[in-house]
């Protein structure tokens, strides 16, 4: 199992200590570092500051959303980047969901998210193969575009720099067992979400005939400390915003997969409090058996142990949010 950083998106403002922990990340033997964005920061902007300060780490986007670019933009963001960086490029792409993509995007959330998502993979992929004009009939993704209002002129066309890679990795963010079903198919890995070693078959049963080669990639916050109670109260934040606000109450995918997770009610509580403006009770009333079984917190000697399991099933990558050098080099020597 590789290790990967995983540096998220920022807050208010940008951290200091993304670059230093990507370089302490690169000099560990960590094979990845992955940028993620929400409705702020941007994902590929902060990789290529990291790519010009790094030299082998390879450079991931976990997630760059779908509706914040067409597919042609995003496969010139990563072919370019790619370049630059001397391949060490892969792309990570998410649907996100509809309170996101139309509330901040000021776009349709598609109602066939399957067709969308397959649509937006293969015109990416034309792009990085460019061996021919980009085409598509597509019910989402129209290349030449053909809507009703379009000029009638529009050129099918290949990217005039050559790829470096035709086979650039391109990942994608599922949740339900459907989506992540057509990930086996259209892509070259996986992000779950709430990865839980002990619970792979609420993603559905793709995940038991995984194709060779398939990177399954699943964030999780690591940290090294002495209170895994206290230790957990950053996972317990990012569980209560993302299974609170991060989408609305009749339709929030990441609360519909704590439900699956068995923790049903407790998901619908968390979302009762927070949209209800009660957010620090919302995060109280995240259960610490959830947050802990999706994360890896406390001793160095529990840390290890709990270790093993992640080894055991169809992970590959393991993409620690890690918030300090310290965390970093003992799982680098818990997993060597």
């Amino acid at each position: 199992m590789r290790l990967g950083l995983a540096l998220g998106y920022w807050g208010r403002g940008p951290s200091a200590d993304h670059v230093p922990l990507a370089q302490e990340a690169e000099r560990l033997g960590y094979d990845s570092v992955w940028t993620a964005e929400s409705w702020g920061s941007d994902a590929f902007t902060p990789l290529t500051w990291i790519a010009a300060r790094t030299s082998r780490i390879k450079l991931g986007t976990a997630v760059a959303q779908m509706a914040a670019r067409s597919p042609t933009t995003t496969a010139m963001h990563a072919l370019t980047l790619d370049h630059l960086s001397g391949g060490r490029m892969m792309l990570g792409l998410g649907l996100s969901g509809p309170q996101v993509v139309e509330g901040w995007y000021g776009r349709p959330f598609p109602k066939s998210p399957l067709t969308a998502t397959r649509e937006y993979v293969d015109v990416v992929r034309q792009v990085l193969r460019r061996e021919a004009p980009v085409e598509l009939d597509g019910r989402f993704h129209s290349h030449p575009y053909r809507g009703p209002d379009a000029s009638g002129i529009g050129k099918a066309l290949k990217p005039i720099t050559h790829p470096l890679r035709p086979d650039l990795p391109v990942l994608l963010g599922a949740e339900g067992p459907k989506n992540v079903a057509q990930t086996t198919r259209i892509a070259d890995g996986w992000l779950p979400l709430y990865w839980s070693p002990s619970r792979p078959e609420v993603y559905g049963a793709a995940v038991r005939e995984l194709p060779q080669d398939f990177l399954v990639a699943p964030m999780a916050r690591v940290r090294v400390c002495d209170d895994v109670s206290e230790g957990l109260l950053p996972v317990k934040a990012m569980l209560g915003f993302y299974i609170g606000g991060m989408g609305h109450a009749a339709r929030n995918f990441h609360a519909d997969l704590m439900a699956r997770m068995g923790y049903e009610e407790d998901a619908r509580r968390i979302q009762e409090l927070f949209l209800s403006g009660r957010r620090q009770e919302a995060v109280l009333a995240v259960p610490d058996a959830f947050a802990d079984e999706i994360s890896l917190v406390g001793p160095r000697e529990r840390i290890a142990e709990r270790l093993e399991s992640w080894r055991k099933g169809p992970v590959t990558d393991l993409l620690a949010l890690a918030p300090d050098p310290h965390t970093l080099r003992v799982l680098a020597e818990l997993n060597s």
